[in-house]
């Protein structure tokens, strides 16, 4: 029985054979006629012209964002905090600003992306970011000792606002994104894509972690007063330059510009996932596993604090490994994900989470243990999240995928969100150890219902 919201595969536009020299038809030969699929792994969608424009885009995208955060705080430090005074308010305002429009925008943003051209909005957002990073050191020069009527550095609120509209950017960006990657690679290697595409966003937040703070100043040394904002605000121009050469062969007949009510538009993405429990259960677990790594985040403080080889402010350290864990995650499943399914993989992501953030809730002072539960929870997290994105690419229609990828967006980003506050409060009370022995418990939690969503579907 068909429901009125199962998906039909999706209708993908035909893109020349340029655009994919993997696949070649000759005239005569039937399109039925199939050739021999290359290896599903990064090299195989690499050689497609699009997504090698598309991921090159991302790298120097996601470069920008990880360092921008990193570039806003150096500014805050050096510009606005006063000697002897705690920096921790005026980060947190920052992060706010930050984190409203990925709560506001999300899934408005994903509606907008269904009609507009998938290459436009990946191209402007960019060069937009790009503009308005450009614009600080203006922004500083004409507010300088400038203060509002409350008192507040003129400034500084300039700083939030340019934040707030290139965290605003960024809603159009991920879910333009998301569905640019189902127009330019087949489907039988979106998993390799979408591994590809998790090791670049890991591999961008060691970079962050490890190096932005050193690019920053050295930047800041050629550049004095300039350098730091050429050095974020030229990576997104440079991502947007490179996705001028992306060809994700939209038509105007494929845009879906007619009929539209936004909020119906959001209410028609919430019912396609209500009825379709494969893609409504893989964003579940997408959701709980983003929560752990985000709850983790804030832990990693604490924990940094307990193992006596490092220091607190060292935490960035245990970051980059469960980084670095996610980037060999996304490796494993670029190379062996074609030989199980993919609500089997999460379940083995989900059990391998659950088991070593077990072994560091144990372990949680001993620095050599804590750092390989960290790495084999970072390791399991990818197992997770690459299958499950690729199940919501693979069954979501076109004609929906704005929708979708807006939703999943915004609720990623509350997922993200909300553990930031939570995480460190439960902590205070309960302690690390139970705190992360919950964390592995939902992560137990979310595989076994994803599998068993996937069971019972195959038993009707």
């Amino acid at each position: 029985m068909t429901h009125l919201f199962d998906p039909p595969t999706p209708n993908l536009p035909e893109v020349p054979d340029s655009h994919h020299p993997e696949t070649h038809h000759h005239k005569g030969e039937p399109d039925t006629v199939a050739t021999p699929e290359l290896p599903l792994d990064s090299q195989s969608v690499l050689r497609n012209p699009n997504f090698l424009s598309l991921w090159s885009g991302q790298v120097f995208s996601q470069i920008a964002d990880k360092i921008f955060l990193v570039l806003v705080i150096a500014i805050v430090s050096t510009q606005f905090q006063h000697e002897g005074e705690t920096i921790s308010g005026w980060v947190s305002a920052v992060m706010v600003s930050f984190t409203i429009p990925a709560i506001l925008f999300g899934s408005i943003a994903g509606v907008y992306v269904d009609r507009w051209n998938k290459k436009t909005v990946l191209v402007s957002s960019n060069i937009l970011r790009g503009a308005l990073v450009l614009s600080i050191p203006l922004l500083l020069w004409v507010t300088k000792n400038s203060f509002l009527p409350w008192g507040a550095p003129t400034g500084f609120w300039g700083l939030l606002c340019i934040t707030f509209l290139v965290s605003t950017f960024t809603q159009f960006f991920t879910p333009a994104e998301q569905s640019a990657i189902t127009l330019v690679v087949e489907k039988p290697k979106l998993l390799a894509a979408n591994s590809l595409y998790t090791t670049t966003i890991m591999a961008a937040l060691i970079l962050g972690f490890a190096l932005g703070e050193p690019l920053l100043a050295l930047s800041d040394h050629l550049l004095p007063k300039i350098g730091q904002e050429i050095l974020v605000g030229g990576s997104y121009l440079i991502a947007g330059l490179i996705l001028i050469l992306l060809k994700t062969g939209e038509t105007k007949e494929d845009l879906h510009r007619d009929s539209f009510h936004l909020w119906n538009d959001i209410k028609e993405g919430l019912q396609y996932l209500k009825h379709k429990k494969t893609s409504l259960s893989a964003l579940i677990q997408l959701i709980c596993t983003f929560s752990i790594i985000a709850a983790l985040t804030v832990l990693a403080v604490r924990l940094a604090e307990v193992m006596p080889e490092i220091k607190s402010e060292q935490f960035g350290f245990l970051l980059a490994v469960a980084s670095l864990g996610m980037a060999i995650g996304a490796g494993i499943v670029a190379k062996l994900g074609d030989r199980c399914s993919r609500q089997t993989l999460a379940l083995i992501g989900s059990l391998g989470m659950s088991a070593f953030l077990g072994m560091l809730a144990v372990f949680s002072d001993r620095f050599g243990l804590g750092l390989v539960a960290i790495a084999g929870t970072g390791i399991f997290a990818g197992l997770c999240v690459i299958p499950m994105q690729t199940v919501i690419q693979e069954e979501t229609p076109e004609d929906v995928r704005g929708k979708v990828f807006g939703l999943q967006n915004n609720a990623v980003n509350i997922a993200l969100s909300l553990p930031l506050s939570v995480a460190g409060i439960a902590e205070s009370y309960f302690g690390l150890q139970k705190v992360i022995f919950v964390l592995s418990a939902i992560a137990l939690a979310t595989g076994l219902l994803t599998w068993y969503v996937a069971r019972q579907l195959v038993e009707q």
